[in-house]
């Protein structure tokens, strides 16, 4: 028997939402505690859903839990950052190159594209650039290759607004991703993986040189 996923509850899902935007907005600042009674009391809600909205964020990766200190915004450092965009470096280009090579419709991604160019804030981009990127992977035939990338879209996320809010490069990235679609419509599936790749490798060794290059 199939079991049926259950359903967060919708105070739940608010709370979870509202604490996510401001993460990747930068208003929640990596490392800071995100103490229940003040979250209850700010959504006007019990601290049971403010509980279940951090354990799902632990669960993406955006809040570290501790039983001693207890819920804060997860630190982005070098390490963590280059665990995350090796895992993208790993397998996005490869998604991408199947998804052209199907002959998928493209169109989301250039919607999302024109979202992100006149997004109003930091996290209102970030959640049209993982759109974008979604889009590029999602019809790779592949549903468990599509679901790993899912898992590391927030932590991507987070790095990159930690990134943006010490050096705005969202322009930069723009136009690659201009090009990357470009390649994509045009069916060059190689083409495409490669700018993907270079895309997704340079924006870590610009955010986090000392670290060296990723290969």
């Amino acid at each position: 028997m199939t079991s049926v996923p259950t359903p967060i509850p919708s105070r739940t899902q608010f709370v979870l939402e509202a604490i996510k935007h401001r993460i990747l907005s930068g208003e929640l600042r990596p490392g800071q505690p995100l103490v229940e009674t003040e979250l209850a009391g700010e959504f006007g809600v019990s601290k049971t859903p403010v509980r279940e909205a951090l354990k799902t964020l632990a669960g993406t990766g955006l809040v570290a839990m501790s039983q001693y200190k207890g819920a804060a915004v997860r630190t982005v450092d070098a390490a963590m950052a280059r665990e995350v965009y090796d895992v993208r470096l790993l397998l996005e280009p490869e998604a991408l190159r199947r998804t052209v090579r199907r002959g998928t419709a493209l169109d989301a991604a250039r919607d999302a594209l024109e979202r992100a160019a006149v997004a109003e804030d930091a996290a209102e981009r970030s959640l049209a650039n993982r759109e974008f990127h979604r889009t590029l992977y999602a019809a790779c035939g592949n549903p468990l290759l599509g679901r790993l990338l899912d898992e590391v879209r927030d932590q991507a996320a987070l790095v990159s607004a930690v990134a943006w809010a010490a050096d705005p490069s969202w322009a930069r990235e723009a136009t690659e991703h201009q090009e990357i679609l470009r390649l994509a419509l045009a069916g060059d599936a190689d083409g495409a993986a490669e700018a993907l790749h270079r895309h997704i490798a340079s924006f870590v060794q610009r955010a986090f040189p000392s670290e060296g290059d990723l290969k």
